[in-house]
């Protein structure tokens, strides 16, 4: 079992020519309302993946349509807490017509997760069971001494970065995933940024600094480098016609995590998670542009 602690948003998506500059006012081409929030979104990844996922968080209980879709995805919704006094976290989203955007995020019910919820989880779960973590909501630090306590195998993907997270025991980690500004500004807390932000340069200070965890550093457009122990993986993006790319990073999170667990080596591993990232950007939307397993098969055999 995968237990995932993390955000849940409602999405609300602007599609404009352009993202909105300082006092302009800008016409969206269109709108739409979805499921989002990191956590949400790699719990989606998760199950539509294959793998078993619970995830641990909090909506407003008013707002019924978001376990209904968990639940329907198969994700399992028992640490799910619905609150009676604080709004379900959301965000505005704007997406030009170079697939660019730009978000704002209102924490809420994300910053609320009761204590006693996560204890329930934690308290359920087996050594050997994973924990999956990002950063918007909740104390990680307890959490992760939680978590290892009870000999969880634990991947975090610290998002959004703060100086926080370089005060974590990442080196406990069995996966840590970030992106090039991550990995820049971890690498800037611990004072140990090479001197160069080339890619190659950042993975090595990365795992100098953390010598146990798999850590994968997602280059955008320029793919992906992993490096555990002696191995290193560079594998290149998959070229298609990127519509939307707010699902992407978490799509590849959770497929990636789901292959790991499922017992396929750290390059299949990696092929699948930038495979199901490719449909995502394909489409619009979180929730609703995250692909299912059968549909990364079938662009796999087309694209192999």
């Amino acid at each position: 079992m995968i237990y995932n602690f993390g955000s849940i948003n409602i999405d609300n998506v602007y599609r404009v020519p352009h993202l909105v500059t300082p006092g302009e006012t800008l016409a969206s081409l269109s709108y739409s309302q979805v499921l989002g929030g990191k956590g949400s979104n790699q719990s989606l990844a998760l199950a539509r993946a294959g793998a078993q996922v619970s995830h641990i968080g909090a909506i407003a209980r008013g707002d019924g349509w978001i376990s209904e879709l968990l639940t329907e995805s198969g994700v399992d919704i028992s640490y799910l807490a619905q609150l009676d006094d604080v709004a379900s976290g959301h965000a505005v989203i704007q997406i030009d017509n170079n697939a660019e955007n730009c978000i704002v995020l209102y924490a809420g019910a994300n910053h609320a997760v009761p204590s006693q919820v996560i204890d329930d989880a934690l308290s359920a779960a087996k050594p050997g069971d994973w924990l999956l973590a990002q950063n918007e909501c909740g104390d990680l630090s307890a959490l992760l001494d939680k978590a290892l306590d009870k000999n969880l195998s634990i991947a975090l993907n610290p998002a959004p970065m703060s100086e926080a997270i370089a005060t974590l025991p990442l080196n406990r980690l069995a996966v840590l995933c970030v992106n090039r500004g991550e990995a820049v500004a971890l690498l800037d807390a611990l004072n140990a940024r090479p001197n160069t932000d080339a890619s190659e340069a950042l993975l090595t200070a990365l795992m100098a600094q953390f010598p146990e965890p798999e850590i994968i550093l997602t280059l955008g457009s320029e793919g992906v480098l992993y490096g555990h122990r002696d191995d290193r993986i560079e594998q290149s993006v998959f070229s298609v016609d990127a519509q939307d790319t707010t699902a992407a990073g978490d799509t590849f999170v959770g497929y990636y995590l789901a292959a790991r667990v499922a017992g396929l080596g750290a390059a299949e591993a990696l092929t699948r998670a930038r495979a199901a990232s490719a449909l995502c950007v394909q489409a619009s939307g979180a929730s609703s542009s995250i692909p299912t397993y059968d549909k990364v098969d079938r662009f796999l055999e087309q694209h192999g």
